[in-house]
């Protein structure tokens, strides 16, 4: 499938005029150069149809991001749950150092655990539409910690389990840095296959946190349980 093909399959899948942050091609651009060089990111920006957004790019529209989440899974299948992850994380790390002020940011990490999530929770559901764009996000609950996001553009089916591996690395990255202890963020449920929203859940981490997926087997593993 070439990328007017493949951008087709995208609009009708979550519409024409959603927007998202650009990171959502930005950081995973990054990733792709570390993992293969610029021929492996322009491999997958050309399948997919997509430019390369400038680095002051706005919000982008997220047929685009969809297409390009869409062209790694494709072109990449065995590591393209690592290679999302990671971009996750990289976008984390683009938020931490430009969007969220350094005094909130020693505030946070200050406050005993559980308020400091309940607190970072709230200001992430306030800029929801810059990663989750189109799609519905809500703080599902707090016992533990839940996020839903229905309607998820960058969700793209047809894989075994979840495949938002790039929002699990973004929280995993925001709350593993802003809140004592670190965490365990898990996808228990993926409008990929076929379920009502994308479901989020994010416990203590128990021991040492990971710095890849809990696994160690991103290529074949299926729980999804990232941090």
């Amino acid at each position: 499938m070439d990328g007017a093909a493949l951008q087709a399959e995208v609009a009708v899948a979550v519409g024409a005029d959603g927007r998202i942050g650009p990171n959502a091609i930005l950081q995973l651009a990054g990733v792709l150069v570390a993992e293969g060089g610029l021929p492996l990111r322009d491999r997958v920006l050309a399948a997919a149809g997509v430019a390369m957004p400038p680095p002051d790019a706005g919000m982008w529209p997220e047929t685009e991001c969809r297409a390009v989440h869409l062209a790694v899974r494709r072109l990449l299948p065995r590591q393209a749950d690592r290679i999302l992850w990671r971009a996750g994380l990289a976008t984390g790390d683009y938020i931490l150092a430009h969007r969220i002020p350094r005094p909130a940011q020693a505030l946070l990490k200050r406050l005993p655990a559980p308020l400091a999530r309940r607190l970072l929770a709230m200001a992430i559901a306030r800029n929801a539409w810059t990663f989750a764009g189109s799609g519905r996000f809500r703080v599902a609950g707090h016992r533990p910690l839940t996020f839903e996001i229905s309607g998820n553009p960058l969700a793209v089916g047809g894989w075994q389990g979840p495949s938002c591996h790039w929002h699990v690395g973004v929280f995993a990255r925001l709350f593993g840095a802003l809140t004592q202890g670190g965490v365990t963020v898990t996808e228990v449920a993926c409008t990929a296959t076929e379920a009502p929203a994308c479901r989020f859940v994010l416990l203590p981490a128990r021991g040492r946190v990971a710095t890849a997926p809990a696994c160690g087997k991103v290529d074949t593993c299926r729980t999804h349980d990232c941090q």
